[in-house]
Parts: C-alpha cells; sequence; structure tokens
C-alpha cells in the first residue's frame, strides 16, 4: 500500500514537474533567454535569405508571381533575400508594437515576450511565408524602404558602439579603478595605436598597388587624418577625454576603412586578392560564416544596449521587479536589423547579381562603409564636445 502510494506521489510529481515545464515554454520564460530565442530566430532568417539568394533562383524562377522582376532572372536571388526580410522586419515589428513601453515583470506584455513559443514560432514561419505571396512591386518598394531601415540600424549600432568606449573609459578613470586600472589603460591604448597604424600601413601595401588607385589612396589617408583628428580632440585640455577611448576608436575607424575597401567588386585592379574572382575557396566561405554570425551577435548586442539612448539620465534606482531590458527597444533593433542583413547579402543594390559566399561586395556597399566610418567620426566628437558646448551656453545665460 504503501509502495502504491510512493509510486501514485512520484507519478503527480513527476506530471506537476512536466507541466511546470510546458506551461514555463508556452507562457513564461526567463527574459534573459528569451534574447537568445529571438537571436536563434534572426539567425534563421538570415541562413534562409542567404539559401533564397544562392540557391533559389531556379524555385523562384517557377512562381509566376516572380516573373515581374525589373533585373530579370540575376535579380531573383535579390527579390528572394528581400521577401525572407520583409517577413522577418514584419514580425520583429509586431514584437516591437506589442511590447513597447513594458516596464514591469509578469504582466501579460512580459508573459508574451518571455513566452508562448509555440505561437511565436508560427506566427514567425506564416510571416515568413506571405512575402512569397506578394506581387514584385510591393517587394521592390520594401527594398527601397530597407535602405532607410539598414541606414537606421547603422545609426544605432554606431552610438551603442561609442557609448560602450566611453563608458569603458569613464570606468577606468573613476576613483575605484583609476589607480589600479592605470597601467591596463596605458598598455591597451598603446597597443590599439599600434595596430592602427600596422593596419593602415597593410592597407597601404595591400590595397595600392599602383599610383593610379587613387580612390584607394584617399580612403586610406583620410582614415589617418580622422584618427589625428579623433587624437586631438580627445587630448584636448577642455576636452581631457583620455588615451584610451581615441585608440579604440582609432580601431573602429581602421576596422570600417577596411571593410569599405574589402567591399569593392571583385576584378579591380587596386585589390590584389582578386585574380580568380570566380573561385570560392575556403576563406570565402568561412569570412561569410563569419560575417552572418557576427551581424547576428552585434544586433543581439546592441538591443539590450537600450539605455544609451536615454536622453536624460535617471538616478532613481531600478525596480525589483522592472524589466533588464527595453523589450520594445530590443525588437526594432532586430526589425531593422532584418533589413540590414537584406542589404548586406544583396550589396544594397537590387539590381545585380551577386557571387555566391559573398557579402556586401559592391560599390554602394564601398560608400556605405566609409560614410559610416565619417559618421562614427562625428557622431564621437559631438559626443566630446557638446556637454563642453551646453555647459558653456548655461553658464553665459546665467
Amino acid at each position: 500500500m504503501e509502495t502504491g502510494e510512493t509510486n501514485n506521489g512520484n507519478q503527480r510529481s513527476v506530471i506537476s514537474v512536466d507541466s511546470s515545464w510546458c506551461g514555463q515554454f508556452r507562457n513564461a520564460s526567463n527574459p534573459w533567454m528569451a534574447r537568445y530565442a529571438y537571436a536563434l530566430i534572426f539567425l534563421v532568417s538570415n541562413l534562409l535569405a542567404w539559401a533564397a539568394r544562392d540557391f533559389g533562383r531556379g524555385a523562384l524562377t517557377e512562381m509566376e508571381r516572380l516573373k515581374g522582376c525589373n533585373g530579370g532572372k540575376d535579380c531573383l536571388g535579390a527579390e528572394g533575400v528581400l521577401r525572407v526580410s520583409l517577413g522577418c522586419f514584419v514580425f520583429y515589428i509586431m514584437m516591437f508594437l506589442s511590447t513597447a513601453r513594458t516596464s514591469r515583470q509578469n504582466n501579460v506584455r512580459d508573459t508574451w515576450h518571455c513566452g508562448w513559443w509555440s505561437v511565436k514560432i508560427a506566427l514567425w514561419v506564416i510571416m515568413t511565408i506571405i512575402p512569397f505571396l506578394l506581387p514584385a512591386g510591393v517587394i521592390q518598394i520594401y527594398g527601397e524602404v530597407a535602405h532607410f531601415g539598414a541606414g537606421v540600424f547603422l545609426v544605432i549600432q554606431l552610438i551603442s558602439i561609442i557609448t560602450f568606449i566611453n563608458w569603458l573609459n569613464d570606468c577606468c578613470q573613476s576613483e575605484r579603478y583609476a589607480a589600479r586600472c592605470h597601467i591596463h589603460v596605458m598598455l591597451f591604448a598603446t597597443a590599439a595605436y599600434v595596430v592602427c597604424v600596422v593596419g593602415i600601413i597593410l592597407m597601404y601595401i595591400w590595397y595600392t598597388p599602383k599610383p593610379s588607385c587613387l580612390l584607394n589612396i584617399f580612403f586610406i589617408t583620410w582614415t589617418l587624418v580622422l584618427l589625428q583628428l579623433v587624437t586631438s580632440v580627445s587630448l584636448h585640455p577642455k576636452v581631457n577625454g583620455g588615451i584610451l577611448t581615441p585608440g579604440l576608436m582609432g580601431l573602429y575607424v581602421v576596422y570600417l576603412c577596411w571593410c569599405a575597401i574589402r567591399s569593392e567588386p571583385a576584378g579591380e585592379n587596386c585589390i590584389r586578392k582578386s585574380d580568380s574572382p570566380t573561385k570560392t575557396d575556403w576563406l570565402s566561405i568561412i569570412s561569410f560564416v563569419v560575417a552572418i554570425l557576427a551581424m547576428v551577435v552585434a544586433t543581439f548586442s546592441t538591443g539590450i544596449d537600450s539605455k544609451c539612448f536615454q536622453f536624460k539620465k535617471d538616478n532613481t534606482p531600478p525596480a525589483e521587479d522592472g524589466v533588464p531590458y527595453g523589450y520594445g527597444f530590443f525588437h526594432f533593433v532586430f526589425a531593422t536589423g532584418a533589413m540590414y542583413f537584406a542589404m548586406l547579402l544583396i550589396g544594397w543594390n537590387s539590381h545585380h547579381s551577386m557571387r555566391k559566399w559573398t557579402i556586401d561586395v559592391g560599390w554602394t556597399s564601398t560608400w556605405v562603409r566609409i560614410v559610416n566610418e565619417w559618421l562614427a567620426v562625428c557622431i564621437y566628437i559631438w559626443m566630446l564636445v557638446a556637454p563642453i558646448m551646453w555647459k558653456s551656453r548655461h553658464t553665459n545665460s546665467t
């Protein structure tokens, strides 16, 4: 009798545990773990868009609604990317509208953000299928709008990166860590400047083999000028921004310049590695996979950094049941990120075909990267100078 009761008790406990796990999956979950689920959905959308571009042209050609593609057969791959991107964008916009301004946990919107995964996965699948039933004209309009949305994503990412660099510098200069981090700051700053200089020298060697490569010479030389400008402004006595932030910012600027030159179309005489533009090697495949993962990680890390966009500092301590990050901002970043990965996969131009295992290639991509570099320097300098200007204006007015 006791054995039977024990077995029944164990069965009830197992059933209760199973039901609690099912209920947690269906209704609620950890908001920190939910981020990874959304990032996984975003990664799958990226892979679907890539598959539609590189391997889906034959299947897309059979679809009657895609016959009106303005660029003919070559642009069917680009339209496939835009259709997957549109579905991903609509899914995250719906999540943004349904979770914006969520401030407390354990309410309806928090439960929707953190749980109900079976419903949301079904919704994402439906949103991915529907764009393939739309006429080509709608997709072309979305492609034009996606240029703007991708630009918004780049600006958000820039501000997030610059804010993180400034936060790291402020943390190292604080009274608590100043004495302990002084040597480390000098070492990191020196290493950053050395890498910047070496990177610029290597770009001169690799990408300016001829004196006629005037555009690449201009890009690299202007990057060197921007590095000097960032350092001069940061070390100005009135700014006193330290040496670490311009060093890290210099790394980012040099990296953007390198990405811009690498985005130039294959076959250009000023790129030494373009001797066999039709050959796909393992290095190209690895570079493509790393670029996709880097984009997902960048979107993920930017999405949880909503505090850097608060114009007014809130010194009140967070509530115990407050949300750990802005749900609405998180989904908005992923929505613009859906537009961004579409632009990368089609080279910011829906009317030309791209080679397999390539990403962000074309003259449009090159200029987008260069403008992104210049904009990053402008935003960084403005974040250094603006507090001084506001302080002096406030002093003069009083």
